[in-house]
């Protein structure tokens, strides 16, 4: 923020700091373990009186030296370099907080220089005591080195006290000083070991080559005792925070964590087998291999310490992009850009996302993050986001990442920063215009003569937008199959619900009915039941084409095997079913027409990735599900994508319970709605309805707008009646945390509701038993006193509008106004009164059954009792 930025691309995400820091960090654990290898070897040769150990010891030391004093000056100095150009406000801090430690450790670097230069070139000039004493000097001061060094790293992870008073003392020995000076201290032994090993194995006489390299074998093993135990000190001195980060909220650790236990294992075994006698050529190159295994052990380590940090540079003081965590709120309301000294933007505007992107990008991301390279490549993991998408996620980064930093910047910045990621270097889009829509052609209304006709037949579907998942070869959320539901009425002067000596046939147009282009997918769908089927028919055994099935007061058909494709191409999300009722000689009582809504346009592809899969507007591609499981597999340790790859496609309500499909899940995960809105409303819950239809086929420009009824029309929103996505998702998250499902309390953490004041205040309930209740608006059956229902819920399955009915029990509700979200008057956008076509075909005008005194449809008399419902006999209120 207050220093210019090093653009570094490819070589950017801490590789530079990887490659030297870590060679740099193994050679400077050699250089103190180093030193009392020499000294004490020198002693064994002094004690054995043996020439030839002092001669082997003599060529290590000119080795060590070279390796020591030239590759890890200049890495060291390369170290410096590289922190204060790519993070120079933590530096500056070290410096100016620990100046005086850094002083000291120069006067010992000093030192240690000058005694390994005498002790390394005067083996035959001085005498042993003497030359015994440089080394020993040598070694004290390289380890009081590494004191003052372990000191002022672990400060960053651990800073203690020094939080509040900034004291040097206090900074410098931190709660992990100690156990992390011994770690150290014993990597430094082990490394001796084996660098021993690597000139040992060279020496050309047999038995002093055995000797030795047993000795430096000996010297690898001894200290891993005191590496266990200051292991598990250094662990307990983490505070759980630090814990909890390490071990649980960093999957990326995993690898670092496990590696580090492997490679203890491999090198504790390797000291053992270089202990037998193998052949030179054998013990040679066993020995370098080791030294290579010990860079990358050296690597593991401080990858575990560094990642440890996040999403600090300083622990709980600074940030990785260099901001102090007590200016984080400053900034995020002034803005990034207007309060960083060193950009060349000032303000974002339409006309400048990608050049204002870029900045906020340097400024923030930089540090963590390259652009193409092989360390933390921001193109990598923003590949499956949009600039919508990311600009969500963006906002609320640190929610589930707690290892990233919250976002400092405005709502503009973030916009900019997604567009510039999502779209100036992935080149991903988000739709903008409206999808072209082209009405389906008039299939013609079914004919009712009052005069004449003896019966109504009346059908709708239960779930007016109907919503499900096509990626069924890997991965189902929304099972395909829609209900379909009719009732017949005899008219007369007090009309009969018939359900008995008749039967009603229906049939999907000719266009869904095509088998071939059904059967992989349907098949694929029983695979998640466990279910056998036959070509074209559905989870019930209902194909596309057949006979209701009668019950006590209407006939129904579920789950037929419907998707929004036609045979000739396309998508198409409100197929036609026409509905004939016939009495036992087969004559034709009754027919009409309704549409049954399936769509597939769901955009989890604006965060998951992938494309649409049909004529670009709708379908699930197999790229979105497979990035789908693969983040639950990394967030949740399941092994989902390899289920799925293994010809078990996955069905989401396997573990989370569903009881719209009668799904009862394992019992231990939050049930299906819970999860999926719990989980999204962390990241969009600022979105209003935009929020609902980023996943619901409802959009204003979307392919399938099924949101489409009088509601709609009369401009009220999703969020009217269920509340913005993170009151909807409190109040189902409260029901499962009420159950002692810890996640809903985790998911619930950083919910703010929207419509109430207080979390408090929302009701809890259980998905599909308790919703919004119309007659919460509509008091009485009057004109609406509120235009919003939320927080007020049905009190079970009985009060849902799709299962309520008539004061006489036996005419649904949805027979007379339709399905939720479809209530006449509906404008399809497919063809304006193609969801119309039943109140148009009875009273020749498009609102509910019934309207406007339209008794006669049924009733054979004029009425002029409200025997449905109060208040149906006034005039339609929004014609």
């Amino acid at each position: 923020m207050n220093y210019p930025v090093w653009n570094l691309d490819v070589f950017g995400g801490g590789l530079l700091i990887a490659l030297i820091a870590v060679f740099h960090v193994y050679i400077a654990h050699f250089a103190v373990g180093g030193g009392l290898f020499l000294v004490l070897t020198e002693l064994k040769g002094y004690r054995e009186d043996n020439p030839a150990i002092v001669e082997y010891v003599r060529r290590h030391a000119k080795f060590f030296l070279l390796v020591t004093m030239v590759a890890g000056s200049m890495t060291g100095v390369g170290i410096w370099f590289t922190i204060a150009l790519l993070n120079p406000g933590a530096t500056s801090i070290l410096i100016h907080n620990f100046v005086f430690g850094w002083a000291t450790e120069w006067v010992f670097f000093l030192i240690e220089i000058i005694s390994l230069f005498i002790y390394a070139y005067t083996f035959d000039r001085l005498d042993r005591r003497t030359h015994l004493l440089m080394g020993w000097i040598y070694f004290g001061a390289a380890w009081m080195s590494l004191f003052i060094i372990n000191g002022i790293i672990d400060f960053m992870l651990t800073p203690g006290r020094w939080i509040e008073h900034h004291g040097f003392w206090s900074g410098f020995f931190n709660p992990t000083f100690w156990p992390a000076l011994f770690f150290r201290t014993a990597l430094a032994l082990i490394f001796a070991g084996l660098f021993g090993l690597l000139t040992a194995t060279r020496i050309r006489d047999i038995e002093l080559r055995h000797r030795l390299v047993r000795y430096c074998a000996l010297y690898l093993l001894l200290p891993f005792i005191l590496l266990l135990g200051s292991a598990w000190w250094y662990k307990a001195a983490l505070t759980p925070e630090l814990q909890a980060m390490i071990f649980q909220l960093m999957p990326e650790m995993t690898r670092y964590i496990n590696g580090f236990v492997i490679i203890s294992a491999i090198l504790f075994l390797g000291g053992l087998l270089m202990a037998i006698r193998l052949p030179r050529c054998m013990s040679c190159s066993a020995a370098a291999v080791l030294v290579i295994i010990g860079l990358l052990y050296m690597g593991c380590f401080e990858f575990i310490r560094e990642g440890g940090r996040r999403p600090y540079i300083i622990h709980n003081y600074m940030y990785s992009n260099a901001i102090l965590k007590g200016d984080l709120k400053t900034i995020q309301q002034q803005g990034v850009l207007k309060t960083a000294k060193w950009t060349r933007v000032k303000k974002v505007t339409r006309e400048n996302l990608l050049e204002s992107g870029r900045e906020l990008y340097n400024l923030l991301c930089l540090s963590c993050h390259s652009i193409g390279g092989p360390l933390n490549d921001i193109k990598s993991v923003t590949k499956n986001f949009t600039p919508w998408g990311l600009e969500n996620m963006i906002k609320s980064i640190d929610r589930f990442h707690p290892y990233m930093p919250p976002f400092a910047g405005t709502g503009p910045e973030a916009k900019a920063l997604a567009y510039y990621i999502a779209f100036g270097l992935n080149g991903r889009r988000d739709r903008t215009e409206p999808v072209a829509i082209t009405p389906v052609p008039e299939s013609g209304i079914p004919a009712f003569d009052p005069a004449k006709d003896a019966y109504v037949l009346l059908s709708w579907t239960d779930m007016g937008m109907q919503a499900m998942t096509d990626a069924s070869r890997s991965w189902m959320m929304l099972p395909p199959g829609s209900n379909l539901h009719a009732v017949l009425i005899r008219r007369g002067e007090t009309p009969e619900v018939v359900t008995r000596n008749v039967r009603i046939a229906y049939a999907v147009e000719p266009a869904f009915a095509d088998p071939a282009s059904k059967v992989n997918f349907w098949n694929n769908a029983f695979l998640l039941y466990g279910r056998k089927i036959a070509t074209n028919t559905g989870l019930s055994g209902n194909a596309l084409s057949g006979f209701m099935r009668a019950g006590t007061s209407g006939f129904s058909a579920d789950l037929l095997p419907l998707v929004p494709y036609p045979a000739g191409g396309g998508y198409m999300p409100y197929p036609s079913v026409t509905l004939t009722a016939t009495d036992e000689t087969g004559r034709v009582l009754a027919t009409t027409k309704t549409v049954v809504p399936v769509a597939t346009e769901m955009g989890c592809n604006t965060c998951h990735g992938g494309t649409w899969r049909v004529d670009g507007r709708a379908g699930f591609s197999t790229a979105t599900a497979d990035n789908i499981l693969a983040l639950h597999d990394r967030l949740s340790g399941t092994d989902l994508r390899q289920q799925a790859a293994g010809g078990r496609p996955v069905l989401c309500q396997q573990c989370h319970g569903d009881s719209r499909f009668g799904q009862q899940g394992n019992g231990r995960q939050l049930n299906m709605s819970a999860s999926i809105h719990g989980l999204h409303a962390n990241f969009l819950d600022s979105r209003g309805a935009d929020a609902c239809t980023a996943c619901h086929p409802a959009a204003e420009n979307g392919a399938s707008r099924s949101f489409r009824g009088i509601h709609h029309t009369l401009g009220l929103q999703c969020t009217d009646c269920h509340g913005s996505l993170a009151d909807l998702a409190i109040s189902l998250l409260k029901a499962e945390q009420q159950a002692g499902k810890k996640r809903a309390t985790v998911l619930m953490e950083h919910l703010q509701p929207e419509l109430v004041a207080d979390a408090a205040d929302i009701v809890p309930r259980k998905p599909w038993i308790n919703e919004p209740d119309c007659l919460n608006c509509h008091v009485d059956f009057q004109a609406p006193e509120s235009d919003t229902t939320f927080n007020r819920w049905t009190e079970n399955e009985a009060g849902l509008f799709r299962n309520r009915t008539d004061a006489s029990g036996q005419l649904p509700c949805s027979a007379c106004h339709n399905s939720t979200h479809a209530l006449y008057p509906a404008v399809n956008p497919y063809g304006r009164d193609l969801d119309n076509r039943q109140p148009l075909q009875y009273q020749n005008m498009p609102y509910p059954i019934g309207s406007n005194k339209s008794c006669s449809i049924c009733h054979t008399v004029d009425m002029d009792e409200e025997m449905h419902h109060p208040n149906m006999l006034h005039e339609f209120r929004n014609m």
